[in-house]
């Protein structure tokens, strides 16, 4: 409160004024006629009463008439506000407000530790919906990534209202670009001349230094709630990995000044006991530390958790579930050396392309196709570029291998067209290969899906041959489906299904030789298909929060997140039998039920989110001609009715008072 607030309620310390009066009141003692004191003589003493407080009501009504009187000085200086928008000329307004539910807007507001940055911008919403007016249109967007739309553009303020109350916080990363993208998109069709885009965000996107955050040109971004915007030090758990008797503990620390150590605790689920503890150094603001369990401790099938002891800025990313194993995810590469190398030296184009991605991923060259099941148990994704075909004994492991959930790319190119008599592709590719010169530059023009935003970079590919296929019958009554054609409609990309698993036939090899596909950011974003693909048919255990988890081949799916009081529901399960999608919105370890067999996944905070500086607005987001804060409690006049009402009860109690002493004084008759 400001100084006049105080200064205004500070009028109640004369409540002490008829404390004092009270008590100061002296009244003469009262006389009681007796004969018997006529007989003697006259005293200049004078008796008194003890000082007390007299007229209890009386008092009790002026000290209420004081503080009355304080309240009613402050009421112009202390009121209740909420959200609400400023209309231009009256018109009605359409809303598209994004509501930030990511895990950095789980720390606390400053001025109000018991409250989330969610929990603020979620009523700040609520305040804007019910200030809406019939006629006016409002729509909401969660920032979260990937946004997402938690309401269509409606004019039932009550749906409006209804979509809000159920909005949760969750622990995805921050997509802000995103969200204001799909905000506009929903404003675009309506019919209103206003229309405004309500940003209730802390703005910590990971990415500060990006260029501030605007919306298009006829359109008006509004950012009202400043106090969530903060710079603050989080450090989280991204990773915990369990290795025998030793767990591998990876903590992260946004930037600014990080502390040098934290010290890390592992506990058994349900437990708040600690089994071991340890520092790991943060240089950078990121660091390990590797954890030996007790050897007197019981722990065969009991889930552990590591903890960092010390809270900060955001305690949900302060506690990671343990993997039983590294959950990084296994990529094999089998290729022809010599046809695979690089002229400047260095790693095989697809190696390097892995590495580019950055997407937690271990690369391991073979030099040999595996021929027995254990050797592809460690991977995930195996690439098989322009290879001979594949033995008897090969062909069967891999199918196997790929039934259970595993991810066949297979690039062809010239040798495979040459396979030796007995090698072949069946049944992951039931077809005739036959390498012929092409006249086709590249990718269709309709074929964006799959590489979205880097179709364009595959538009010329400057390959003077490539694999035409002569499609047989797979065995499943399943015929390969192509996913992206050449310019000329030709397959370019095909995938089979197998079970849970799946086989991508790629009609163009990738050594830098015949084509510069390798070399194209399209390449990227094929890859990046892949690893989500085998992440989410079983490939690794660990991905991001806001990750989609895709299973193919699966009827009936059930997820449940674990060490959770009381019991989670199932989480929401998306698509249709046999492609069934959920996503994870918490950090934590799930435990899912696929046709009734278990598995378990881990779902991680994003590296991200750990930074907690805000991303720059556009100059104009924060106007106050958009809308601010309005009063909505005055109660001066209640006050006031209140503090007469006390008065004239003062002045009927002194009339009172009066009458009762002068009737007390009254002489009384003698017998």
């Amino acid at each position: 409160m400001s100084f006049l607030s105080w200064a205004a309620l500070a009028i109640a310390a004369l409540v002490i004024a008829p404390v004092a009066a009270h008590l100061l009141r002296r009244r003469p003692p009262r006389e009681q006629p007796f004969a018997a004191v006529a007989l003697v003589p006259v005293s200049p003493a004078v008796t008194r009463r003890r000082t007390a407080l007299e007229d209890r009501a009386l008092f009790g009504l002026r000290t209420l008439s004081v503080l009355a009187l304080a309240l009613l000085g402050a009421t112009p200086f202390i009121t209740c506000s909420r959200l609400s928008i400023a209309r231009r000329s009256g018109a009605s307004v359409a809303l598209a407000v994004v509501l930030d539910d990511s895990l950095s807007m789980r720390a606390a507001m400053p001025d109000e530790p018991g409250t989330s940055r969610f929990a603020r911008a979620r009523q700040a919403a609520e305040e804007l919906v019910a200030g809406l007016e019939p006629g006016d249109a409002v729509a909401l967007v969660l920032a979260g990534s990937p946004p997402r739309v938690a309401l269509a553009a409606t004019t039932n303020l009550r749906s409006a209202a209804a979509a809000l109350a159920a909005v949760e916080p969750s622990d995805r990363a921050t997509d802000l670009e995103g969200a204001l993208l799909m905000a506009q998109e929903m404003l675009r069709d309506l019919s209103h001349i206003d229309k405004r885009v309500v940003l209730l965000s802390d703005r910590a996107d990971g990415r500060p230094d990006d260029r501030p955050l605007d919306v298009a040109a006829g359109l008006a971004l509004w950012a009202p709630l400043e106090e969530l915007v903060g710079d603050a030090l989080d450090c989280a758990l991204r990773r915990a990995d369990r290795l025998g008797a030793r767990v591998t503990v990876e903590v992260v620390c946004g930037p600014g000044s990080p502390p040098e150590r934290r010290r890390v605790a592992l506990r058994a689920a349900g437990s708040e006991e600690p089994l071991v503890t340890g520092e790991v150094a943060l240089p950078g603001g990121r660091g390990e530390v590797a954890l030996a369990l007790p050897p007197e401790a019981e722990l065969e099938g009991v889930a552990l958790r590591a903890v960092l002891e010390e809270r900060d800025a955001v305690a949900e990313d302060d506690v990671a579930p343990v993997a039983s194993a590294p959950a990084e995810l296994g990529v094999a590469i089998l290729d022809d050396a010599a046809e695979s190398r690089v002229a400047t030296g260095g790693a095989p184009p697809v190696e390097q392309a892995f590495a580019a991605l950055e997407a937690g991923v271990h690369v391991q060259p073979l030099s040999a196709a595996p021929e027995r099941a254990s050797e592809l148990a460690p991977y995930g994704i195996l690439v098989a570029d322009d290879v001979p075909g594949f033995t008897p004994e090969s062909r069967r492991e891999l199918a196997g291998w790929v039934e259970r959930g595993g991810v066949l790319l297979l690039a062809l190119g010239p040798q495979a067209a040459a396979a030796p008599l007995g090698a072949g592709f069946a049944p992951m590719l039931p077809a005739l290969v036959r390498y012929r010169p092409t006249k086709s530059k590249g990718v269709g023009r309709d074929d964006t899906e799959l590489f979205g935003p880097h179709a364009q970079s595959l538009a010329d590919l400057r390959a003077e041959a490539r694999v035409e296929l002569d499609l047989g019958d797979t065995g499943d009554g399943e015929a390969p489906e192509v996913l992206v054609t050449w310019d000329d409609g030709a397959p370019l990309l095909l995938r089979h299904r197998m079970v849970r698993g799946s086989v991508f036939i790629l009609t163009l090899p990738l050594g830098t030789a015949h084509s510069d596909l390798a070399l194209r950011p399209g390449f990227l974003a094929l890859l990046q298909h892949l690893v989500d693909t085998a992440r989410s048919l079983g490939g690794v255990g660990r991905t991001e929060v806001g990750a989609t988890w895709s299973f193919d081949g699966v009827r009936e799916l059930v997820v449940t997140q674990a060490e959770v009081v009381p019991a989670a529901a199932p989480l929401a399960v998306t698509g249709e039998p046999p492609r069934l999608r959920v996503t994870p919105p918490r950090i934590g370890r799930y435990l899912l039920w696929l046709d009734g067999q278990r598995a378990e996944r881990l779902a991680a905070p994003a590296r991200s989110e750990a930074d907690l500086r805000p991303r720059k607005l556009a100059r104009e987001a924060g106007h106050s001609d958009l809308g601010g804060g309005e009063a909505t409690i005055d109660i001066s006049s209640y006050i006031a009715l209140g503090l007469l009402a006390l008065l004239a009860g003062e002045l009927g109690l002194r009339a009172l008072s009066q009458r009762e002493r002068a009737r007390a004084r009254a002489p009384r008759a003698t017998t």
